[in-house]
């Protein structure tokens, strides 16, 4: 038990991203709230889950859906009162559950007062404080880059004659984070969640804090194809992941350090071997670098388990894998893999070694919701309407119950939901025993009681390839064999060590369970297995 006590809550638990206007409305407006949050803990008690992630909730004209901040340190209406966000601190911290939350450090929103004032003149002190730059002769922007949201990445101010640079919206201007005094701004924002008692924060586009000096233009994407956003036109080797931006991690890991057991999480879309050095020399870097191979992946057993050893090897001493299957901004679980997969992607997130980030609704199996282009919210769908880019589908209210809108609001929901929520709601599921959010209960109670499966090491199973499996093992604990069927096909399972033998102690499918699993046993299609290795 003692080597268990050395591992940080982050390690041990499991994280659960709460979309929050799409959780629970407490208010009847058709909005998710603090409020409803509160309302929901006892069933993510339940669940299993030791912490909350929760999107912003700070003031905003709503331009990104609160992505875009005019007060690092205040609670828009929408989303209830500093008071609310206190009780919700309390909450969960009373039921020995851990809450962190979304910071957006890149950017701010153009209401932002910093803004107001830094647009007000050239000569304003406050002018550094975000990207200004001249016109090219011409009138043309500084360079070439392109906002992730589509279009330009500059936008030109008729007052001051001069253009800022916006690496998603216009109205999401970048902050300059070399300017000294806006680094101590942002140790203040940091330092006021903090004191307040948040347990960690989740870094939002990390990859974005520095950009090249010398504004050099990016390359032409020869792979660029008109169904990708416009943005892919180019390759983004300039605009974002610069050297210098690890020395800006680092000094929001310093703020971080200053507390104790708190936890940094990053928001990266980067291959491994560029989202490792995120951890940063020594480890002082994010605590969790997002890790996001399992949103893109082929559900193809080879490739994945190249990438789970691609991580694993590439990974510092002493840091700390993570892994999510899904998120806000990538499209629901069950549409990229199939609803027979889901127990599978389940068991597989579960049981890897690392941090698990959940998504809201994954754990019943919400679908994306075909949201009509008149009723689109999303600012990356309304930019780039011919492309079918609309993250809406995947951030639809969550289904609680067979009651009006499932349960999520009395009124009517800001995006509509699932027609399907009376045959799939959290209520209904509770009281089948073979449900996915069953399925997805006992599995994280079996990873919360078993030390090997929490923070054992993982050893790659070397197979024919038709399956995925690896052993996790912690000195003098148990140790587990887990095998995955990938596939709708029945497998068989021909690792190069035949001497692995166990019982099965958990199945996606029931019939297996208790029964000895060993080389060249059959498994059945979408079957995935955790054994309990023979001493």
């Amino acid at each position: 038990m003692a080597q268990q006590e050395m591992h940080h809550w982050w390690q041990t638990g499991i994280i659960y991203e709460v979309y929050v206007r799409s959780f629970q409305d407490s208010n009847g407006d058709g909005i998710g709230d603090i409020q409803g949050i509160i309302q929901r803990l006892d069933y993510l008690q339940w669940l299993g889950v030791t912490a909350i992630w929760v999107t912003p909730v700070f003031p905003s004209p709503m331009k990104d859906l609160g992505y875009d901040i005019s007060d690092y340190t205040g609670i828009h209406p929408l989303f209830g009162s500093m008071s609310d966000f206190d009780e919700l601190l309390r909450q969960v911290h009373n039921r020995g559950m851990k809450l962190i939350i979304d910071f957006v450090p890149n950017h701010t929103s153009d209401q932002h007062p910093w803004f107001i004032e830094s647009c007000s003149s050239k000569e304003n002190p406050k002018r550094d404080w975000y990207y200004w730059y001249d016109a090219k002769p011409g009138g043309n922007p500084p360079n070439n880059w392109l906002s992730v949201l589509g279009g330009s990445a500059w936008e030109w101010d008729k007052r001051t004659g001069q253009y800022y640079y916006h690496a998603f919206l216009k109205e999401q201007p970048d902050l300059n984070l070399w300017n000294p005094e806006v680094q101590q701004e942002i140790k203040k924002v940091m330092q006021f969640w903090l004191d307040k008692g948040v347990d960690g924060l989740r870094i939002d586009v990390m990859w974005h804090l520095a950009k090249d000096e010398k504004l050099r233009d990016n390359p032409i994407n020869p792979g660029y194809k008109p169904e990708m956003p416009d943005c892919d036109q180019l390759l983004q080797i300039y605009s974002c992941d610069q050297p210098e931006v690890h020395d800006v991690v680092h000094f929001l890991r310093e703020v971080i350090d200053d507390y104790k057991d708190k936890v940094m999480l990053g928001e990266i879309y980067l291959p491994i071997h560029r989202i490792v050095p995120y951890y940063g020399s020594d480890n002082k870097g994010a605590h969790l670098p997002g890790n996001f191979q399992l949103l893109f992946l082929p559900w193809q057993a080879q490739q994945i388990g190249i990438a789970i050893d691609q991580y694993e090897a590439a990974l510092p001493d002493q840091a700390w894998p993570n892994w999510v299957i899904g998120n806000h901004d990538r499209s629901r679980l069950i549409e990229r893999i199939g609803d027979a997969q889901s127990k599978v992607a389940a068991l597989l997130l579960l049981t890897l070694r690392g941090t698990p980030i959940m998504y809201y609704g994954d754990e019943i199996g919400m679908r994306n919701v075909p949201i009509p282009k008149e009723e689109w919210q999303d600012p990356q769908g309304l930019l780039m309407p011919d492309k079918n880019l609309s993250r809406d589908p995947q951030r639809t209210p969550m289904q609680w119950n067979v009651s009006a809108h499932a349960g999520f609001t009395t009124g009517k929901p800001w995006l509509r939901l699932d027609e399907n929520f009376l045959e799939n709601n959290v209520e209904l599921q509770k009281h089948d025993p073979n449900s996915l959010l069953c399925f997805y209960k006992r599995l994280i109670q079996l990873r919360q009681e078993e030390p090997s499966l929490q923070t054992g090491d993982y050893y790659p199973v070397i197979t024919d390839n038709n399956t995925l499996a690896y052993i996790r093992r912690r000195k003098d604990e148990k140790a587990f064999l887990i095998v995955l069927n990938l596939t709708g096909e029945p497998k068989i399972f021909k690792p190069k060590n035949n001497h692995l033998q166990g019982k099965v102690i958990f199945s996606t499918i029931n019939k297996n369970e208790h029964a000895v699993f060993k080389a060249h046993e059959t498994l059945e299609a979408n079957e995935a297995l955790v054994v309990l290795l023979d001493a």
